[in-house]
């Protein structure tokens, strides 16, 4: 622990408190002070100027990053018949019916990162909606994790498709990549996530809609984005 503190006050001088900077000069400082002995992850933060108790200022969606997450991840596919195997063949961790809804039922526990379902699996789900829902896994049309054509999905998904949503305290929280990447594909992943979220401001939102963006790496200490 001395030496990840040691390594964590330099990050911080390196940086320097309270400087706002470029995506693009935000990522060459985190590849700078990313120290640990893995791959780090790079984050996005943004806190939102939302009330997120109100359902018509919810953020939600999906954003197609180009260069993916760096992150292999855990999908799990609720359907039936022919698309159960569509969707292991395209690589899912699980894919069913019944029997995963049955032990998440019993056990609480949901072992993966995404949940894609068919409409017909919908109604279904109702015993382990409010499971799913406190997770943020709950499959909604507006994510695009509610889908006829599993292949079409799982694939959209493993080639960089996220599927984001503001947390109660109304932020969003985003990996865009590993600080062994180059500074161009981790800039071109922020920007554009930036600019989705942007795009996705509700309606009824009032006042400043990003009131901060910070990235860092795992472990590492924030770098304030120009808003």
């Amino acid at each position: 622990m001395p030496k990840l503190s040691k390594n964590y006050n330099n990050a911080v001088k390196i940086i320097g408190l309270g400087k706002i900077y470029s995506v693009a000069e935000a990522v060459d400082l985190i590849k700078q002070t990313a120290k640990t002995k893995f791959d780090s992850s790079v984050e996005i933060h943004m806190k939102l100027g939302i009330e997120p108790k109100q359902a018509d200022q919810i953020v939600r969606g999906t954003c197609v990053l180009p260069h993916g997450t760096g992150k292999k991840l855990r999908i799990a596919v609720f359907a039936e018949g022919d698309d159960v195997n569509t969707a292991l063949q395209e690589g899912a961790s699980i894919a069913g019916g019944d029997e995963i809804i049955k032990d998440i039922k019993e056990t609480g526990n949901c072992f993966f990162d995404i949940a894609v379902a068919t409409p017909n699996m919908m109604n279904k789900l109702a015993p382990i909606a409010k499971t799913l829902g406190q997770k943020g896994l709950m499959p909604n049309p507006r994510n695009e994790t509610i889908t006829t054509n599993i292949k079409k999905t799982m694939q959209e998904l493993l080639k960089g498709k996220v599927v984001f949503r503001n947390d109660d305290s109304g932020n969003i929280h985003q990996m865009i990549g590993k600080a062994s990447w180059d500074k161009e594909k981790l800039a071109e992943n922020a920007n554009i996530f930036i600019q989705t979220i942007r795009k996705a401001k509700p309606n009824s939102a009032k006042g400043t809609y990003i009131q901060s963006i910070t990235m860092k790496s795992t472990m590492g200490p924030g770098v304030k984005v120009g808003v």
